[in-house]
Parts: C-alpha cells; structure tokens; sequence
C-alpha cells in the first residue's frame, strides 16, 4: 500500500464514524446503529478532518502515476471542501434532496432487515433521530444568527416533506417502515414501536420550526448569485467553468436537440408538432404500464436484459456487478429517480430508485433512457465497477470522492451511448432519451440564468429579453421535456436549492464526449471504445478538468 492509499484509507476510516448516515449510503460496513451528528460541533470535526488528511497529502511526493492521479483528486476535493465549510453553507443545508432533512430518514431504507439482529440495529439508530434533527436545528439557528439563510422557498420545500413523514398525527413512514418487522419478539416490537413514533414527532417538530420560525427570518431570493455559483460549480463539476459561454452553449445544445426531436417526432407521426407527439405517447395505452409493482417489474427486467446484451461485447461486467435491483422510492421526497449503490461487499447491491408521485399508469417512451441512466451503462455500471475495482482504486476515490460532474455525465453520455449502440431503435424510445437530453440542457440554461439573474436572448421566441424566474421556468420546462407540471415544480425547486448541481449532467456528457473524440483522432483505427471506457472507469472518482487532462488524447499523462 502507497503512502497515499495509506492516507486515503484512514481518511475514509475515521470520516465514517464522523458521517455514519453517509457511511451507510456509501456501502461501508460496522456504522448502521448510528446517525451524523449535523451539529456545528458535527460539522467542525468533519471540517477538521478535511484539513488533517489535506495537510498529510501536501507531504507526500507520489512516484507512481495512479498516487499522482490520486493526490490530486484528493487535494482538490479537500481543498474545496475547506472553502465550502469556510463559506458557511453547512449552516444552511436546505433543499428537496440530498441535505440533512432527508438523509437520517432514507438512510433506513437501505438498511438490512432480515433477522431480529437487523432490527434492533434500526431501533437503535431510529432512537437517534430526535438529537440528529435537533442537532440539525441548531446549525440552522447559528445560520440566522450569522445571517447565512436558506431561501424561503427551500424551508417551506422541507417543511413540508418533514410533515408527510411525520404523518401529521396519523402515523407516518417510521410507523410504516416499522411494520415490516415479522419477528417474534414483543420486545424488540413495543421498542420499534416506540422509536418510530418519536422519530415521527421529530419530524413533525422540525416541520414545525421551519414554517414558523426559520422561513419567516430565510432570505426571499431564490437565486445565489455569482460567488455562491461559481463555488458550487466547482463543486459538482470538479473544473473551472466560464459560466457566460456555458450559458449561450446550453442554449445552442438545447437547439440542436429541438431540431432532431422534431426529425424523430415526424418519423412517428407526421406533420405532427413535437409537442403533440409526446403527448399521445403520455397517453398511447399500448405504451403504458398500469400498477406500481408491475412498472417495478418491467425496470428490472429492462435492467437484466441490458445487463446480458452489454457484458463482454461492449463492456466486461465483474460478477457482482452484474446484478442490480429497480426498487420504488419511498413516497413523500423529491420527484427525481436516483441510484444508490452497492455495499463494498456487494451484500447490498446498487439499486435504482423510482419516485411514482402516487401515480399508478406509467408511460413508457421515456422509461428506457431512465434505466440506462440510473442504471446501467449508467451509474450502476460506473458506480459498480468502480466499488469492484477495490485496492486498484484509493479508498478515497472510491467511496468518497464522487463529483457529479462526473458521475451524472457518465450517466447521460450513457443515454447517447445507448443510440450509438442501436438499442433505440423505436422511434418513440429515441424521442424519449432526446426528451431527457433537451430537458437537461434546458437546466443550463434554467440553473445559471435563474442563479445569475441573466436574461432570456432577445432573438428566443420564449420571453425574449426578459429575465428568468420561477415563474418562467416551469412552464419552460415542461414545453422542453414534455414532463408534467408536478415533476417539473419539484425539479424547479431542486435547482433553486441546490445551485451548480444540474447544470453537471450536461457539462459533464460534453467532457465525457470531447475526451472521447480527441482519444479517437489520437489513436485513429486503433481506437478501443472499450477501453476507452475502462480507462475512464479506473481512474475512480475524478473532477471533470482531472478527467480531461487523462483521457484528453495527446500529450495525456500514464
């Protein structure tokens, strides 16, 4: 073991104990009876570890390439965690997803619970929810006294999801998830029991507090402005953006799409306009699945089938990687499907998550590029291997240093790939990856213009000149994607809370596709797409300015 590797292993080592609700979404063994403490003390001892493992890398002179590699991603992913936490942005973690509201409350979701054992490991960790969210409170309470707040509209975005999982007094998601307990044992059942309700109780006071104090003091602007931007893309991109040419690009990458959804759009029904045809695919019952489970069903066979067509010709899948599972998410989250991956055994596989929005008919011209996305080619894949690739790849890079960036824009270019691939052929499924493609680019355009306060071009037959809002973007949005107004709202929503994050999918496609092209003319006929990917793949979680510097074609490093 490099001294690197040493470094990282001991880094993800003691950052498990600091974040044990991570630890368990990250796949790491030995954390799941407790929860992250995301206090201000919580967060100084996470900050401070950052600033340890940092200082320890900025000692070492790494001979081998793969130490070179990994010193730099690590060095760069600390050294922006140390800005964020200097920033003050930890003091006010709120948005639809992915912050501390949902977090201690998915986390159970991807807990074992097939033995008494199982569950009084989730009576113990469901016993530490109410000092979690309380610790949560606190951090938001210092943010109003340091006058660091969240947006109105995101505490009222949480609120109200803290609402439904509490149940409002009519039993919520812990009573729901405790009933799944078949065991035996009054004991272990009255202990569930009571846990549950006191988690929910919790939730219900969180809701409480920020509808009534925090949303009243939280700033009314939604958007972040430059500095804040610039930051959080570098976070979710790992490179250094110029924010004005990415806008116009979102733009004439949101146009080029238009124009060969509307090529596809008249191969099914023509004379038709674009938008007309995806809505009789919304609504072609010979499209459509009825039933939650059997929709369930038809991702996981969609899954398995492209597992058995991809590995060995175009990709070679480990054994473990080879299985993942559809699930349905839990009601009351954010309306975006999302991937969570296997444990570092793989006792736990990666598995896709569906949020229904409590519908029960399920059209399907969109659904194939969903599955390859959250799936495979797609996170599961990247994800996956990544995880199997174990001592090849440091522990840092492995578990902990995802950048969406690269990640999601594996994902998307996955999309595409799939295209390329001949695997949509239906016109109507091709029109569906476009839809997701178009609907993507039109967030570059929405998450910096909304952030930035820039203005619509005057030569857009949309509001032209005026500048975005809200307001704007949702009826945008669901011209571009064909996505119904409660997805949409929810997506809105997410982009205003979570700034630089959805711009990273397409940013990050266009990287995943230039260091494609300029590998291609280096290495002309020689060109091995395969390879290609798996280079990519072993590199493990990198930012998208590390990523083009490796694979870029000449003059790369390795």
């Amino acid at each position: 073991m490099s001294e690197v590797d040493r470094i990282a292993e001991q880094h993800l080592e003691r950052y498990a104990v600091l974040d044990p609700t991570s630890a368990t979404s990250l796949g790491l063994l030995g954390h799941d009876d407790d929860l992250t403490d995301y206090s201000p003390d919580g967060s100084a001892a996470r900050a401070a570890l950052g600033r340890e493992t940092l200082g320890a890398i900025g000692s070492v002179t790494p001979e081998e390439h793969r130490d070179v590699v990994a010193a730099a991603a690590i060095t760069e992913r600390l050294g922006l965690g140390e800005e964020l936490y200097a920033s003050g942005d930890w003091l006010r973690p709120l948005r639809p997803l992915n912050s501390p509201v949902q977090a201690p409350l998915l986390v159970f979701t991807l807990m074992a619970s097939a033995s008494d054992s199982d569950w009084e490991t989730i009576a113990t960790r469901m016993e530490k929810l109410p000092p979690t969210l309380a610790g949560l409170t606190q951090s938001l309470e210092e943010g109003l006294a340091r006058a660091v707040r969240a947006a109105r509209r995101q505490a009222l975005v949480c609120a109200e999801q803290a609402r439904g999982w509490s149940g409002d007094g009519d039993g919520g998601f812990f009573s729901r998830f405790v009933a799944g307990y078949a065991g035996a044992d009054e004991g272990l059942r009255t202990r569930l029991g009571a846990a549950a309700v006191a988690a929910e109780r919790s939730y219900g006071e969180l809701a409480s507090y920020l509808t009534d104090r925090y949303a009243p003091a939280a700033e009314a602007r939604d958007a972040v402005g430059r500095e804040r931007y610039e930051l959080a893309c570098r976070q979710f991109t790992g490179a250094t953006l110029d924010l004005e040419e990415t806008y116009a690009w979102g733009w004439e990458e949101l146009h080029r799409l238009q124009r060969e959804m509307a090529e596809t759009a008249a191969s099914i029904a023509p004379g038709e306009a674009v938008a007309a045809v995806m809505a009789q695919l919304e609504n072609d019952p010979t499209r459509m699945i009825e039933g939650e489970e059997a929709f369930r069903e038809w991702n996981q066979q969609l899954l398995d089938d492209t597992v058995a067509a991809l590995d060995g010709r175009y990709f070679d899948l480990a054994e473990p990687v080879r299985r993942v599972e559809a699930m349905i998410a839990p009601p009351g989250g954010a309306a975006a499907m999302y991937y969570t991956g296997p444990s570092a055994d793989f006792s736990r596989p990666g598995r896709t998550w569906y949020p229904t929005l409590g519908r029960t008919r399920f059209p399907l011209w969109m659904e194939p590029s969903v599955a390859y996305h959250e799936g495979v080619p797609g996170h599961h894949l990247q994800i996956g291997t990544i995880t199997y690739l174990g001592p090849q790849i440091n522990a840092f890079q492995r578990r902990l240093g995802s950048i969406s960036g690269y990640t999601e824009g594996w994902a998307l270019y996955a999309e595409r790939l799939m295209a390329e691939l001949g695997f949509l052929e239906d016109p109507a499924y091709r029109l569906g990856m476009l839809a997701n493609q178009a609907f993507r680019a039109a967030r570059v355009v929405l998450d910096i213009g909304l952030h930035l306060g820039f203005s619509i071009p005057p030569d857009e037959d949309y509001h032209p000149g005026e500048t975005w809002t809200a307001e704007l973007a949702v009826p945008f949005l669901m011209a571009e994607s064909g996505r119904p107004e409660p997805f949409v709202q929810s997506e809105v929503e997410r982009y205003l809370g979570w700034p630089g994050q959805a711009i990273s999918y397409k940013v990050g496609e266009r990287v995943w596709l230039e260091t494609r092209e300029a590998a291609h003319r280096s290495a002309g006929a020689a060109f091995d797409l395969k390879a290609f990917h798996a280079r990519g793949f072993e590199l493990g979680f990198v930012g998208l300015d590390q990523l083009r510097a490796e694979l870029g074609g000449p003059g790369r490093p390795g």
